[in-house]
């Protein structure tokens, strides 16, 4: 009979855990979202106005930023809402019915069961980086406060990572002496590597200082002209990630290292913490139909802050070389599938036997 209760795809039940579950995870994903995500792009506008960089060109930033955020969003969002959907069928006396016919904390794991492999798939893919694209072909835009107009009739991502090559390519530089015009059949964006500045590295062109009509205008014919578009200054102001971070799982496994295992780490420790937290959301959404559901919320929030600043923790201390990287941030899901082991035999009553048996003889 049990069997048949629980029997996934013909529960009433189920269902209707479910759909509470989905109302409560989309709205507090938007709210966290809203927050974070609105506050980024406020600052990328920020930015762009004060360093003189078109908005579109800094949408790629604001991209990767939420890619590398959103597996943490979908965490905490997912918790919470485990913890809202079980401690609402508390208080309102459901679960103590279910309770009566066999129902406990390990149904509604298994309840939730399909939803948790979906988003731990979900947030696994998330550690996947994609290259953008920077220059917005057959399109003038401005750098630098105006001081450059750029146009390229045709752009495309190159083979080397991090470039993007363009053709018929049209500069305005703006100089408090002459205008300076250049063009080129074909320029290649890059980023130098000493000062992380971007360039754009023009190639089989012409520069003219100064506007026709003018009694001196300046001709140079060249092979090869580089032209700085983005200080390396800005560039990190703009960036709050890494270069690591910007690498793909792939290239982090082929680079090896401090850095690379840390940060493998660290995109592997997203989903797992999916697993490990709808458990525990489950633990603690039980509770009394006379006690608020904003305790076990608070706590919630607690336990999520903790076990995310010990995945951090742990991943600066494998960086900086303090921590063993066989160790970790393997020690904190261990550490918190202890206290989730602990915590279940203290909900059920059982936390001195459990003590005694693991306690040595």
């Amino acid at each position: 009979m049990s069997l048949n209760i629980f029997n996934f795809s013909n529960t009433i039940i189920s269902r209707y855990l479910l759909r509470n579950l989905a109302v409560f995870f989309i709205a507090i994903f938007f709210i966290i979202a809203l927050i974070i995500f609105g506050n980024q792009f406020v600052l990328t506008v920020q930015e762009s106005v004060e360093h003189g960089i078109p908005i579109q060109e800094l949408m790629p930033i604001v991209g990767f930023n939420m890619l590398r955020d959103l597996p943490i969003i979908l965490s905490l969002a997912f918790f919470l809402s485990i913890i809202i959907s079980i401690s609402q069928l508390y208080k309102n006396s459901e679960a103590v019915v279910m309770n009566s016919i066999g129902m406990g904390d390990k149904n509604f794991i298994y309840l939730l069961q399909p939803v948790v492999i979906f988003l731990f798939i979900l947030v696994f893919i998330l550690t996947i980086y994609a290259e953008f694209s920077f220059i917005t072909e057959g399109k003038f835009e401005s750098f630098k406060n105006g001081e450059i107009v750029f146009y390229a009739s045709e752009s495309s991502l190159a083979d080397i990572e991090g470039e993007q090559n363009m053709e018929e390519i049209f500069i305005y530089v703006s100089n408090e002496s002459k205008p300076i015009v250049v063009l080129a059949s074909e320029a290649t964006k890059y980023t130098d590597s000493d000062n992380e500045s971007i360039y754009l590295r023009l190639k089989d062109g012409v520069r003219y200082e100064g506007l026709p009509g003018d009694e001196n205008v300046n001709i140079l014919d060249f092979d090869r002209y580089d032209l700085e578009i983005v200080s390396g200054e800005v560039q990190k102001s703009l960036s709050n990630f890494s270069e690591i971070e910007e690498k793909t799982t792939i290239d982090l496994l082929l680079q090896g290292g401090k850095l690379a295992n840390a940060e493998i780490q660290w995109r592997l420790s997203q989903p797992i913490s999916i697993l490990i937290l709808s458990i525990i959301g489950v633990f603690l959404g039980k509770t009394s139909p006379r006690t608020g559901k904003g305790v076990n919320l608070l706590f919630g929030v607690i336990i999520f802050m903790l076990y995310n600043n010990g995945l951090l923790v742990a991943k600066n201390s494998i960086e900086s070389g303090q921590l063993n990287p066989y160790l970790g941030l393997w020690s904190i899901h261990i550490l918190l599938v202890l206290f989730m082991i602990i915590f279940y035999q203290f909900r059920q009553g059982k936390l001195a036997n459990f003590i005694a048996k693991i306690s040595p003889l």
